[in-house]
């Protein structure tokens, strides 16, 4: 107030630090809020992520969506190599061949279906260019409602009393007398099992194929000292080689030595080796090439070589049914192997009484047994999740 008495129109402010603590501005306030599980969680400026970065449920999220995406990726590549090589395959069956084959009830995964399987062998000597019998008779039949695989080898010797249009004989005859049309058309009349399907496998290409998996593993059941064939040396050193050596136990083959295996017909060091024990050597040998298919190697490769798998085969099954069947294959819980078996005679084997019995063991109407003691040179029988020995 002045002098005057009267007050002034301005306030005077004066400078300096005021003596004691400095008020501060508080902090905005952070509510706590009950999460559920007895913790509390804060919501607030500092509960906010920062801009720019993911949180590791994220990251984790997206990682394993891409990676699901790949894997679909992948398995549609695959698919797609492997689709063009069964339509190759299907190319290459004669449109005569499916005027035999009986027709499927319905979808594989439900209904069951009998596949004719026939192994042929036409090495490259010039004894038998003109060979075309089938080495190897096999049917697979799938049984989807009892989760089964059985199969059922029949000895390529084995006398049958009827091959169509030419009487009776060997039952291998059939295919060179009349291709696989003929083979399935006798084996069906024989066996009375309606063949829906036939894949005809090419030995000699299947080679190829076994390196392209890498090898297969195969457990030798005995010592194995073959008769000279297919001598790899020049001929003078083949006039001194003994022949081909496989010592007892497992061995992991490549495709030439695994086709070898499956193409020796005696065994220098055990007399009682037959054509049967040779049969179930390629058995060894598919059974292996089979396994190495499901294996997760084979996967991996499957866009790379997937129509590479089907090079040896020829077929009219689809890209679908094959799927189908590697489906069955994996949730089978009993794989059961049956065999016809017989009397060598010198010059065939005749059929054994008891090979009516295995026929119904193979169609799932009676139950599988093993060869019961008889006087058969080659007894039948069948054998669950095991393959039937190569030594008799």
């Amino acid at each position: 107030m002045s002098a005057s008495g009267k007050e002034k129109p301005y306030t005077v402010y004066r400078g300096g630090r005021v003596k004691g603590k400095v008020p501060t501005i508080p902090k905005p306030e952070r509510k706590a809020t009950p999460d559920g599980g007895g913790r509390f969680k804060y919501a607030g400026p500092s509960a906010r992520p920062r801009p720019g970065r993911w949180s590791w449920k994220r990251i984790v999220l997206v990682t394993v969506l891409g990676l699901i995406f790949l894997l679909l990726v992948w398995m549609f590549a695959g698919y797609l190599s492997f689709r063009s090589g069964v339509s190759a395959a299907n190319k290459r069956l004669p449109a005569s061949l499916k005027t035999v084959l009986t027709p499927d009830k319905g979808i594989l995964l439900v209904h069951s279906t009998d596949i004719l399987l026939l192994g042929t062998d036409h090495s490259n000597n010039a004894s038998r260019v003109y060979d075309r019998h089938s080495d190897s008779i096999t049917l697979l039949r799938t049984d989807p409602s009892h989760h089964r695989l059985t199969y059922l080898s029949i000895p390529r010797d084995l006398r049958v009393p009827n091959i169509p249009g030419h009487g009776p004989d060997k039952i291998n005859a059939a295919f060179q007398i009349g291709g696989a049309r003929l083979a399935a058309r006798t084996i069906a009349d024989y066996t009375g099992v309606p063949v829906n399907h036939v894949v005809i496998v090419d030995f000699n290409s299947f080679a190829d194929l076994i390196d392209k998996l890498g090898g297969v593993d195969i457990v030798v059941p005995e010592e194995i000292l073959s008769n000279k064939f297919d001598c790899p040396y020049p001929p003078a050193r083949c006039v001194r080689w003994p022949g081909w050596r496989f010592h007892k136990g497992k061995q992991h083959m490549d495709g030439h030595r695994a086709l070898i295996y499956s193409r020796v017909r005696e065994n220098r060091l055990n007399p009682r080796d037959s054509d049967i024990t040779r049969g179930a050597r390629q058995q060894q040998v598919l059974s292996a090439v089979e396994n190495k298919l499901a294996s997760a190697s084979t996967f991996f490769k499957l866009p790379f070589i997937g129509g590479d798998l089907m090079k040896p085969l020829t077929t009219d099954l689809t890209a679908n049914e094959f799927v189908q069947i590697a489906w069955e294959k994996a949730r089978a819980g009993k794989t059961i192997r049956c065999r016809l078996g017989g009397t060598w005679t010198g010059s065939y084997i005749a059929p054994s009484e008891d090979n009516p019995n295995v026929l119904l063991m193979f169609q799932g109407k009676s139950a599988p047994q093993p060869p019961a003691p008889s006087n058969d040179t080659y007894p039948p029988g069948c054998y669950v999740n095991r393959l039937p020995p190569t030594t008799r």
